[in-house]
């Protein structure tokens, strides 16, 4: 599991959260889960089956996949449709005149597409570490694994126990080029018998109608996904600030479960010590509280949890867990399962101890 990539600081962290600050003003309304983002991805390139499988071995609740579709309409895990960056695609000088540029959500983009490929062809690319200036070691896996279909993962989960999280990325997109993505999913969620409330997926999206829609489909817990700027891409909502406000967390809590904020939102913007009120107004109005995405690397962590000045050397991001954590958050995704899974665990030790 290579624990051995754990820093002593980090597991130090962990264990002492709760001795270190109060219990949470408002409690969990979920015992706390931990996401694995696309897998264990800070150890494995993103999106494999065997970032997932790793995740799962590290202790991992929830396995997630970002869903694109094939040419011919089947669903596969990639973080965004565009290529480029995730496989090498660009290596292969038969697809080579597939290279395209394209306008997704108002941005345009060049490269090469799923929904331009079969699934067949996908499965001739490999699998390539994203961010190989920051994760050098995951590097040395490119080229291994293919890029695995929602029926795989869904074996997979089945196989290991644990829920999957998807995410349907650029539905209005996808829905306006032919490829009813919302539908696709549901489908093959009700063909594996995952159709009920207490099925082990939750549903996400960063669109709101797609939600809407797939809640009048599907009994699946659906999770809003909110970003810390701008608004949602299909324009049902004038920007995510005002859906983080108590009344737009009440009309989120018409069609969702729960919310998964950029987890700066969980922090007053003028004192990023101070605790915002989204956790507890989002229980307020019954939502759970998913926050993404905690990574170790120096560069993706806020400065107090740093810890010297290489960007990609780890700091403490079992300290930012916990102080989520004492939020009352009901899980959390994170590039590094294991460290999610001993800080949620030390964590809740240590509630239950002062009760």
């Amino acid at each position: 599991m290579r624990i051995s990539l754990i820093s002593p600081l980090m597991l130090a962290s962990a264990a002492g959260i709760a001795q270190n600050a109060p219990m949470p003003p408002a409690p969990s309304l979920s015992s706390p889960i931990v996401i694995a983002h696309r897998g264990a991805s800070g150890f494995r390139p993103e999106h494999t089956l065997a970032g997932y499988e790793l995740a799962i071995d590290q202790g991992a609740n929830v396995i997630e996949p970002d869903l694109v579709p094939a040419r011919d309409d089947v669903l596969v895990a990639r973080h965004e449709n565009e290529i480029s960056g995730t496989t090498d695609v660009a290596d292969h000088p038969e697809f080579a005149t597939r290279r395209t540029t394209k306008t997704i959500d108002g941005q345009t983009e060049t490269g090469w597409f799923t929904e331009d490929f079969t699934l067949a062809e996908l499965k001739t690319l490999r699998a390539k570490e994203r961010l190989p200036k920051v994760r050098p070691a995951n590097a040395t896996y490119d080229g291994r694994f293919e890029i695995p279909t929602l029926a795989e993962i869904i074996a997979l989960a089945k196989r290991r126990h644990v829920a999957i999280y998807p995410e349907t990325k650029h539905p209005t997109y996808f829905a306006k080029i032919g490829h009813p993505t919302d539908l696709l999913l549901v489908n093959q969620l009700q063909a594996a018998g995952w159709d009920s409330p207490d099925a082990p997926v939750f549903l996400q999206s960063f669109e709101v109608a797609n939600l809407k829609r797939i809640h009048k489909l599907t009994k699946v817990r659906l999770i809003q996904l909110l970003a810390g700027a701008g608004a949602p891409a299909d324009g049902a909502q004038p920007s995510y600030a005002a859906m983080i406000t108590p009344a737009g967390l009440r009309e989120v809590a018409t069609y969702a479960w729960g919310i998964g904020p950029d987890k700066a939102q969980l922090w007053d913007g003028a004192d990023p010590t101070r605790a915002s009120s989204l956790v507890a107004d989002a229980h307020a109005a019954g939502l759970r509280v998913h926050p993404w995405t905690y990574r170790a690397e120096n560069m993706f962590l806020p400065a107090r949890f740093r810890r010297g000045g290489d960007p990609i050397a780890h700091g403490d991001v079992a300290g930012e867990m916990g102080s989520a954590l004492r939020q009352g958050i009901d899980g959390f995704f994170t590039d590094f399962p294991v460290i999610g899974v001993r800080t949620r665990d030390a964590y809740v030790a240590e509630r239950t101890k002062a009760r």
